[in-house]
C-alpha cells in the first residue's frame, strides 16, 4: 500500500514519495508530509545486526512505498559506498561520557553528505518512474554545508543542473573554499551580499514564481530542492538514529528498549526533526533537545510557544545554525496542529507578514517531547577546549553548541539517561574557530597550517576533502544582490 504525502498548506490531492521528492516544495507553499508516520517493522534486535545499508532500507521502504525493491537498494547502495571514509557509515564515539554520532565521514566532511549522497539517485529514479524528461535543475540555498554537498552530489549527473547560493560573508573560510573550487559542468555556486536567510527567501520566491516556472518549462527546464525541506533529504536522516540507538544495543551500552536522549545542534530544525520522526517509529528516544547557537529563535520558540525573527541576526562560529527562519519547523507545526493545514498557513502567513506567530497551549503541549537550549560563542569555545583537554577528542563549534546545550540541561534536569550528540561537521571544516578555542596561541597560523597542527593534536588524518582545496583552483567567482537571484538564475539558464 502506498504511503502519500499532503502539503501542510492545504488540503489537495496527496502525491506518492517519487512525486514529492521531486517537486520539493508544494505548489501552494507547503512543505510535504506523509500522510501517516510508520512504524519499524524489525525489531531493534534484528536491527543491531545490520549494517548502516541494511537499516537504511528497513526504513526508507516504509516511506518511499512506490519505488521497488530493487531500485530503493540500488540508491542506497550508491549513496553509502566508497564516498565514505569508514564501513560503518555513521561511527559512535565515547567521550567525556556522551556518545557522538560522527555524521561527518563523508566526501564534504559534514552531515549534509548522509541525505545528499542518496538524494540525486531517489531523483533521478524519481524523473524516471514519473515520466519527466525535462532538466532538472536543483535550487539550494545555504548557510555552508548543504551546499557544497549537494553540489558534490549532483556534479556531473546526467539531466541535471545544480545552483547554490550561499552568503558571501557568512561561511568558513573552509567551507567557501569547498564550494568555490567545485568542479563540474553542471555546478554554480554564487555569493549573495545578505545573510542565509535573504538566500532562503530568495530560493522560496524563485519556487513560488508561476510565472518563471512557465517560462523554464518552456525552454526545458523544472525546479527541484536539495535543501531539508524535501522530503528526500529528511527521510533519508532518520536511518542514522534508528542505526545510533541498534549501535548502542550492538555495544551492550544500553538494554533493549532502553530509553535515550538526543542533543542536536539545530539550525533549519530538519536534523532534529528526523530524530522526531524516529521516535514516532518506534525508536525508544527520551528527551530531543534542540541547540541553538546566539541565533536562538527556536529556543526562545519552545520556551515561550511564540516565534519571532524579528531579531538581530548574529554572524557566530557555527555559521550553518546562523538561521532566523527554521523552514522544517513548519512539519512540526503542522502534526503538532492534528494535521490542520488552515492553521499551519495562518501560523506561516503570521511569520511572512508580522514576523511571528503564536502556537495554542494544545500545539505547544503536543511538543512537550523536545526541549531548548542555546550556547554562546563563549560557551562553544569553552566547550571545545574542556573535552580536549579532558578526552583528546576535538569537537567542531556546530556540535560543541550540542554538547554545550545538553551539558547544562544535565546539570539543571539531574536527567542521567544516556546521551546522543549529533556530530553535524567535521572539526577540520572550522579549524581556526576550533583551534583558537583549545589555545589562542594559533590565532597566529594560517588556515593550512592550522589543519596541520589540528591533525597533530587530534591523531586524526587530514580528510581528503580538505587535502584537495589545498591547491585547488577558484572556478566560481559570481556574487550578487539579493534581488537579483532570479536574474542570475536565468542567466545561467539562458
Amino acid at each position: 500500500m502506498n504511503l502519500l504525502y499532503q502539503s501542510t498548506r492545504s488540503n489537495t490531492a496527496p502525491i506518492t514519495a517519487s512525486q514529492a521528492i521531486l517537486k520539493g516544495l508544494a505548489e501552494d507553499g507547503g512543505l510535504f508530509v506523509p500522510e501517516s508516520i510508520p512504524a519499524l517493522k524489525v525489531s531493534l534486535k534484528e536491527l543491531s545486526n545490520m549494517t548502516y545499508q541494511q537499516t537504511a532500507y528497513e526504513v526508507m521502504k516504509l516511506f518511499f512505498t512506490d519505488f521497488t525493491e530493487e531500485e530503493l537498494k540500488s540508491c542506497i547502495s550508491n549513496a553509502y559506498d566508497e564516498k565514505f571514509d569508514t564501513t560503518e557509515i555513521a561511527p559512535l564515539k565515547e567521550a567525556g561520557g556522551f556518545y557522538y554520532l560522527e555524521l561527518f565521514h563523508g566526501s564534504t566532511i559534514a552531515f549534509k553528505d548522509m541525505a545528499l549522497s542518496i538524494l540525486p539517485h531517489l531523483l533521478t529514479t524519481a524523473a524516471k518512474k514519473n515520466q519527466v524528461t525535462d532538466e532538472i535543475v536543483i535550487l539550494t540555498a545555504t548557510s555552508g554545508d548543504t551546499g557544497k554537498a549537494a553540489l558534490a552530489g549532483f556534479a556531473e549527473v546526467p539531466g541535471t543542473k545544480i545552483i547554490v547560493f550561499y552568503p558571501k560573508d557568512g561561511v568558513s573560510p573552509i567551507q567557501e573554499k569547498q564550494m568555490v573550487t567545485q568542479k563540474g559542468d553542471n555546478t554554480y555556486v554564487v555569493g549573495i551580499d545578505g545573510n542565509f536567510d535573504d538566500a532562503q527567501n530568495g530560493v522560496k520566491a524563485m519556487f513560488n514564481n508561476k510565472a518563471l516556472a512557465e517560462s523554464l518549462k518552456a525552454k526545458g527546464y523544472v525546479f527541484s530542492s536539495a535543501n531539508s525541506i524535501n522530503i528526500g533529504r529528511l527521510v533519508p536522516q532518520i536511518v542514522y538514529y534508528v542505526y545510533a540507538y541498534a549501535s548502542l544495543l550492538r555495544k551492550g551500552v544500553i538494554a533493549e528498549g532502553e530509553k535515550i536522549n538526543v542533543s542536536v545542534p539545530t539550525g533549519n530544525f530538519g536534523n532534529i526533526l528526523a530524530a522526531y520522526f524516529a521516535k514516532e517509529m518506534g525508536v525508544p528516544l527520551n528527551k530531543l533537545v534542540c541547540a541553538s547557537n546566539e541565533n536562538k529563535v527556536l529556543f526562545d520558540f519552545f520556551d515561550t510557544g511564540i516565534y519571532n525573527r524579528k531579531r538581530e541576526f548574529i554572524l557566530t562560529s557555527s555559521p550553518s545554525m546562523d538561521i532566523l527562519i527554521s523552514s522544517n519547523l513548519e512539519r512540526l507545526l503542522y502534526l503538532a496542529a492534528g494535521r490542520d493545514s488552515e492553521k499551519t498557513l495562518a501560523l506561516m502567513n503570521g511569520l511572512s507578514k508580522e514576523g511571528e506567530y503564536v502556537i495554542t497551549p494544545e500545539m505547544k503541549a503536543n511538543m512537550d517531547g523536545i526541549t531548548g537550549g542555546f550556547a554562546t560563542e563563549a560557551q562553544t569555545a569553552e566547550t571545545i577546549k574542556a573535552v580536549y583537554e579532558k578526552t583528546g577528542y576535538v569537537l567542531d563549534t556546530h556540535t560543541a553548541v550540542g554538547a554545550s546545550v545538553y551539558e547544562r540541561y544535565k546539570e539543571e534536569s539531574s536527567d542521567n539517561t544516556k546521551v546522543i550528540i549529533a556530530s553535524t561537521a567535521s572539526p577540520y571544516k572550522f579549524t581556526r574557530s576550533v583551534m583558537e578555542a583549545i589555545d589562542p596561541k594559533y590565532g597566529s597560523l594560517g588556515d593550512f597550517e592550522l589543519v596541520d597542527e589540528l591533525s597533530r593534536i587530534s591523531g586524526v588524518s587530514v580528510p581528503a576533502a580538505i587535502e584537495e582545496i589545498r591547491s585547488a583552483k577558484v572556478l566560481h567567482d559570481r556574487v550578487c544582490k539579493t534581488e537579483e537571484m532570479q536574474e542570475v538564475v536565468e542567466g545561467i539558464l539562458k
